[in-house]
Formats: structure tokens, sequence, C-alpha cells
């Protein structure tokens, strides 16, 4: 009989009832069994959090930094389990995998020394005799609301800060993916981490979610998922006055110029939009292209494409897994068939794939002759599947790739510096890449973007303090 994963509640593991984990490369597969959280659970989980702020909020310094610092170390030694783990869940390649356990570690080691960089300015006030102190103070109870596609990275990354700053922590995980969060922690209550500090609620987003979202005892909720969901975070947190972070989609362009270098372009363009099978939202699925280049582009691209390996996770020569689970499937395939509707001109692509266990599996998909007018150049569609739109001109790309309501990534490939200078200034993203893939982003600089992408402070790195903490302004008479 399969273990039980349950839930953590106050330092205790709870829970009767579990669902199945499926191995989206191998369906026959059970990866775990984990616990559902009931509303009553997650009541509970925010009870305890609120209970153990006072304390965990004026704890050590060197006790966080120690938390961290061995969380950190145990996440990084193990990377190879959790990295199949991982990938085994989620369906990302083993190297995919272990690179994304590899990078949860980096963060809680970021973190562990941003608690013993912990600061404050002394000013001097306006008023003769009198002196201003302006400190950062943890926020509270925060509530964390994660994704499936980056089942450890995510998690990391918010509970991290959430921890360093002095915050209690409600997590919930994506239903399709626990395992990696459950992993996370596990290793953190047996770092030391008192009771009550950090809670894990898995479950359904309409009854666990909700609950959170409910509670005016959360006060701060942390959220990267689609746009529809972040809209009702928004929605219930302005209700009761929650302070509120969202990271949602993403149509990210990626700029390909004449001057180019062609080999530079086609790689940088096929990881953007198909490894992690597309599945990130800083995936690239525009490709706008200027038309001095675009024939010989778009021929290496396509055989660049239809050239990617795909196949279980866990083989040592895939290059895309699967897709994560059948109603991801069923949405690329939609979108591959309205791409053809449209008129797009499918080049590569676009077939379920079959390997030697069932799986869903889709061949990564290439249109061109889009516009930007279609649903495939607008509309998230996470997945494999990338269009090219053929421009006239940097001027004709930069107006193009600026078309969107969304506005996380965007990159550029260029040999000129004019161009990538002009390009980084006016790319309507929060984060521009210059020859270098859209998707791949470092642990210790900033994470967000702009428009209908991102709502609230940047997590990661040290302006995560924007959002883990309030700011206190406090003024002393001398004598």
């Amino acid at each position: 009989m399969t273990e039980l994963h349950k839930n953590l509640i106050n330092g205790e593991w709870v829970g009767a009832d579990g669902v199945e984990n499926i191995n989206p490369s191998n369906i026959n597969e059970v990866v775990g069994v984990y616990a559902r959280a009931s509303a009553e659970e997650t009541k509970q989980a925010i009870a305890a959090a609120k209970a153990t702020f006072p304390a965990w909020s004026r704890s050590g310094i060197l006790e966080r930094h120690a938390i961290l610092s061995k969380t950190s170390q145990e996440i990084l030694a193990r990377k190879a389990e959790l990295g199949e783990l991982l990938s085994r869940e989620e369906g990302k390649t083993l190297p995919e995998g272990i690179g994304e356990v590899t990078r949860a570690a980096q963060i809680f080691d970021f973190f562990a020394g941003e608690v013993l960089r912990l600061s404050g300015e002394v000013l001097p006030s306006v008023r003769p005799g009198v002196g201003v102190e302006i400190t950062r103070e943890p926020i509270g109870v925060v509530g964390i609301i994660t994704p499936w596609n980056f089942p450890i990275a995510i998690p990391a990354w918010k509970i991290a800060p959430a921890l360093a700053y002095g915050n209690t922590v409600v997590i919930k995980p994506a239903d399709l993916v626990p395992g990696s969060t459950w992993a996370i922690v596990d290793i953190l209550v047996r770092a030391g981490l008192p009771k009550g500090v950090l809670n894990l609620v898995m479950g359904k987003g309409s009854v666990v979610g909700q609950t959170m979202l409910e509670s005016k005892d959360v006060n701060a909720i942390s959220f990267t998922g689609s746009v529809g969901t972040g809209k009702r975070v928004a929605a219930a947190s302005i209700e009761v006055g929650r302070k509120f972070q969202l990271e949602m989609g993403g149509k990210n362009p990626t700029v390909v110029l004449d001057d180019a270098d062609l080999k530079v372009a086609v790689e940088s363009v096929a990881q953007s939009a198909f490894f992690s099978t597309g599945q990130r939202c800083t995936a690239s699925s525009r490709v706008i292209v200027t038309e001095g280049i675009h024939d010989k582009f778009v021929e290496a691209l396509a055989a660049r494409t239809a050239g990617l390996r795909v196949g279980h996770a866990l083989e040592k020569d895939t290059e895309i897994g699967p897709v994560v689970d059948p109603g991801q499937l069923k949405q690329d395939t939609d979108y591959i068939e309205i791409g053809k509707g449209e008129g797009a001109k499918l080049v590569a692509g676009g077939e379920r794939v079959k390997v030697g266990t069932e799986g869903y599996f889709l061949q990564p998909t290439l249109f061109t002759e889009a516009t930007n007018s279609m649903r495939i150049a607008r509309e998230e569609i996470f997945g494999p599947v990338a269009a090219v739109i053929k421009v006239k001109d940097y001027e004709e790309a930069l107006a193009t790739a600026n078309d969107t309501e969304f506005g996380l990534s965007a990159g550029i490939v260029t040999t000129s510096l004019k161009y990538a200078t002009h390009f980084k200034r006016n790319a309507e993203a929060g984060m521009v890449m210059v020859n270098v893939p859209t998707a791949g982003v470092d642990f210790h600089v900033p994470f967000g973007g702009r428009k209908g992408s991102s709502y609230g402070p940047r997590e990661q790195g040290k302006y995560a303090a924007e959002f883990f903490t309030v700011v206190k302004t406090a003024y002393t008479a001398a004598g």
C-alpha cells in the first residue's frame, strides 16, 4: 500500500484520505498519494500560523539563518533524488528537474544570507532634537498559492523570503504536483522550524484556496497562476484589505533581426518556446522576424523543431517531456486546430507522439505566416506551440512585440548594439533578454512583469523584502 503523505498543521502531520499523484510520462505509475485538506483543516492551519507569528517574528536572526541554511544544504545533497521526483510528477526532463532543485537550494541559501543582512535607516528629523528610524517588519500570516509548472522553485522563492523576514506561512501547492512542495516542507521541519510557523495544506483550490482568500487572518497572499484566478485573488484581498502579489500569464515575444547570428537565434527560440514542454510563463510563443532573415530562419527553426526528441522525462536522450495532464494536452491541441483554422501554416509538429509508455506526449509545434491578431499570437497556450510573425523592420518588430496585454519577458536576437540598447529601454516587459532565451532567470535578481502579467512588488532577490515586510517609521525625541 502506498504511503499517505499528509498535510502539516501546527507541527503535526494530519490527513486520512488522499489522491494519487500520476506520472504524466507513464500514466500507469503512481508517484505518491497525497492528502487533501478540508476547509476546516485550512482554518486550523491559518490559526496555527497566526498563533506562532509573535514568537517567530521576534526570533533571533541566527536561528532563522541556520534553518534556511540547513534546508539549502539538504536540498542540494538530495538534488538527484528530488529532481527525479519533480520530473516524475511534472514531466520536466531529468536534467531540468535536477536544475530546478538546485535553484531551490540556491534560493534558500540566498535568503539565509539575507537574514543576516536585515537593515534599516537612521535619519535626522527636520525638527531639532528628534531622531528618525526606518525599519522593516514582517507582515504576519502569509498565504502562498503555487502553480504546477515549477513545483519546487516557485514554492522555494516564496517560502524562503517569507520565513527569512519573520512571517509565518500557510502554503497550498498546485493539486497536480504536491510532491515537491511536500518534500521541501518536510526538510524545513527537520531543519528545526518551530511548530506552526509553516503549514502545508494540499488540496483543491475551490476548497483550500478559497478558504485562504476568505480568511481575515491571512495578512498577505503571494499567488502564481492563471490570470482568471489571479483576478479572484485580487478581488478577495481588496475586500479584506490584504496585501497581495500576483504572477500570472505571459505571451512573450522574441524579436529576430536581419543582423542576428542565425545559430544563436534558432537555439534561443527553440529553448524559449519548447523546452520544459513550453510550460513556462516566460516561454516565448511569439517569434517576430524581420523579412531579410525570415525565410532561412524559419527553415532552420523548423528543422530544429522537428528534430527535438520527445519522450519519457527520465530517459537519457529526451529533450522534451510530456505535457502535464489531459486538460493541458487538450488545450494545446485545441490551439493547434485554432491556428490552422486562422490560416497560420503548420511547418513542424502538431501531433501526439507514441513512446514506450502511455503518457501525454506532443510534438513541439511551429506555425508560420501568423499575424499578431490571431488567437495563437494573443492568448497564452502554455504548451510547446510557437508562431512566427513576419515584419518589415525593427520598428514594426518592436511595435508588434509590445502589442499584447501581457508584459513578463521579451527577447531580441541581434548583433546591433543600437537595437539591443533601444529594445532594452522600450520593450514593455518586466524582463528583457538580449541574445539569450526568454525563459531562464537567476535566483538573486528580481522576477516579475508588467501589464496583465504581474501585480505588486517583484519576487526573488533583495526585492522580495518589498512584499514580505512592512515599513515602519519611528520618531524619538532626544533627552
